[in-house]
This record gives structure tokens, sequence and C-alpha cells, in this order.
């Protein structure tokens, strides 16, 4: 079944293509075409009328929504996340579990597992870890009941039940260098994370193979004019991946555009580290055992104070990122998804090219999913 796109506004990595076509394959695309090339035969033809069409989304820090959390471990929760996802515009996304017990770890691995194998909305593309390996000064919305110390084994033994692509840990911890670069040596990403390093730690992180700052600034050591911290290492480091919350709770709009415009393009991925309250009215709710409130468009724990995770959509975020004016959206749509995918090593996705994967957005004019394709069928 060959597909045609044509009258498409294209924004891709470093291309922004008005009046542009593209053919798709099967699952994948097989032309990306300008205005003025001779449009090829198709079984079907769209005609988008000028709207915006995307490299579909890609979240890689997401624990839930609809009321749902990986962690749940059931089959149920997972596909209702990965459904639900598509209408933000999500086509590939992380399993992120919490700082929860070992075995419902390995619970939520096995069932994301069970749905990879015949995925009904975003694919999940491995897992991220987010815990247990935090530092109790800094566990902010992460349950201390079941912190550990960096285990590169149990890594190993979760491994082994679904693909884990990331690890968000506390550089200060014993052993954090050595396990930073035994993660390394086995393709395996590390995020800076829950954190109280000093600058000199980061740098040592960084030395050892650490490359990404979960939802950077948030329970991190801030920038000072004499201590720059963690947050002052991942803005001057230029292979460090600072991922960013684009909801106005987790990073001011001024701070905002200080990320983009120190990082630019190539050094930010924008996540949403939503939970089961995304998508969801206001009320109590639970992360990771914890127990949340969510008011006023925030999410906090019953002190009322500490941030327990997203309740944005990603296409939220998108929108937000756009309306700073900071990056033209040729290089701010790799913050969506090709950095991503180049970080994390996933295959053929986070752009709009020959011979990659078709999983796309059309848009409106403020990037707002109208439709998403995954792997050349619509699926919204």
């Amino acid at each position: 079944m060959k597909t045609l796109f044509t009258d498409a506004h294209l924004v891709s990595a470093g291309v922004d293509l008005p009046h542009a076509a593209v053919l798709i394959d099967g699952e994948f695309v097989a032309a990306v075409l300008d205005g003025s090339a001779p449009r090829p035969a198709a079984d079907r033809v769209i005609d988008l009328g000028g709207a915006p069409l995307l490299p579909g989304f890609i979240d890689i820090h997401c624990h839930g929504r609809s009321g749902s959390d990986f962690t749940d471990a059931t089959d149920a929760a997972i596909e209702r996340i990965a459904v639900d996802k598509l209408s933000e515009g999500v086509t590939t996304m992380l399993c992120t579990t919490l700082t929860v017990s070992r075995e419902t770890i390995a619970e939520t691995l096995a069932a994301a597992a069970r749905y990879a194998k015949d995925p009904a909305g975003a694919r999940i593309a491995g897992a991220h870890l987010e815990g247990p390996f935090f530092n109790p000064e800094g566990a902010g919305a992460q349950n201390p009941d079941f912190l550990l110390a960096p285990d590169a084994g149990l890594v190993g033994e979760w491994n082994r039940i679904f693909p884990v692509r990331k690890v968000s840990l506390s550089p200060e911890l014993p052993g954090a260098m050595e396990f930073i670069a035994e993660m390394k040596a086995r393709g395996i990403v590390t995020s800076g994370a829950h954190s109280t390093a000093d600058y000199d730690t980061f740098q040592r992180a960084r030395a050892a193979g650490m490359t990404h700052l979960t939802h950077f600034c948030n329970v991190m050591t801030p920038l000072h004019h004499l201590r720059p911290g963690m947050v002052g290492g991942g803005l001057l480091a230029p292979e460090v991946l600072t991922e960013i919350i684009g909801d106005g709770v987790h990073l001011s709009d001024p701070m905002l555009e200080v990320i983009l415009r120190l990082k630019g393009g190539s050094g930010a991925m924008l996540i949403t580290d939503a939970m089961r309250a995304a998508g969801m009215p206001e009320g109590n709710y639970t992360l990771g055992g914890l127990a949340v409130i969510v008011r006023d468009h925030r999410a906090t724990l019953a002190d009322g104070k500490t941030v327990a995770g997203g309740i944005s959509q990603y296409f939220e975020g998108v929108r937000r990122l756009r309306s700073l004016g900071v990056l033209p959206d040729r290089e701010l749509i790799r913050i969506f998804g090709y950095n991503q995918a180049v970080s994390l090593g996933l295959d053929r996705v986070g752009e709009i090219r020959e011979g990659w994967f078709a999983d796309l957005v059309v848009a409106d004019d403020d990037w707002q999913p109208r439709q998403v394709w995954c792997r050349g069928v619509p699926r919204m």
C-alpha cells in the first residue's frame, strides 16, 4: 500500500520544506520530494493543504497518563498509556519506571515486553529506569523506602526482561562512577538526576560516560556564581543533553529560553515526566506509592510543595517552546525526537527521511496533532 502526502509543510531535522510531498510504502518513507519534483503514483493521495507534517514525537520520560502508571505493571495500564500518547503526537516512548520494589520493576518490564510484541499505540522502544539509584537527600517525589546503591548486576537482570535504554541516577553515590562506565560499555545511557552533586562530581561523571541530565534543573544543584553545580555543568558541556519539561511548572519561560540559547537545537530534549493524572481531572492520585494532589494545573506531594511529576501533554510543551521564538523550526524540531533517537540509538525514527519508519504527525499551525501515523498506518 503506497500513500502519497501532497502539499505538506514538512519540518524535520535541518529541513523546512513547504509544498513538499512524502511517499509512504508500507512501514517506510519511500521518498521526500520538494515542490517542483514530479509526483509518483500511489494507491491513495492525501492533500494536506499546506498543513505541517512532522516526525512523530519521542517521549523518553513518561510514567503514565489517563489514570494509569507503567508501574501498575498490568497489560491494560501499559496499553492505555501507549494508545492515549498518540493523541499527544508521540509515536515512540520509553517505559519509565519509578523508585519502587525490585519485583514491581521486573513485573513492569515484563508487561512492557508483552506490549512491544504487538503495539496498539505508540511503540515502546525500551525502558528508562528513573531510580532506584538515588541519593536520599535528593529523592524528591521518589519513594525513599526503595532507594538502592548503583547496581550493574541488577540492571543486567532487568535488561534481560526488556531492553534498558537509560538509567537515571545520582552520580555522587558511592560506586556511581564505576556504574556509569559499566553502563557505557553495555550501550546504556546514564543520566544525572535527583542529585546533590557539585560541579566537580558532574565533571567526573561526564568523563566516566554520563551523557544526559534528567528533568534538567529540577532536584539538581543550581547555578551559582561561585558554585556552578550540575546545572552549570550541563549548560557548558556540549555533549551532555539536557532533558527539559515544557509545562511552565518545572521551568519558567525565561529559563527555557536560557537553555535553548545556550544548548541550541542539538543539546536539549523535550520530555513530559507525565504521571497518571495527565489527561485527567484534578484530584487525588498516587506516584510510586506516594499520595499526590493535582490542583491548579500542578501535581505535588501531600506537602503541597514537592512537585510530583508532570501532567501536561507532549504537544503542549512543543507549543510552549515554539512560542519562545528562540530557534527556527528546523532546529527546534530536533528537540522533539531526533536528539532522543540519536542519543539512545533508536532505529530509524526521529526524522522524515527516505528509508526511515513512517512515523508522522499531521498538525495544525500550532503543531497540535490532527492525525498520527505509526509505521505507515493511521492511528489517530
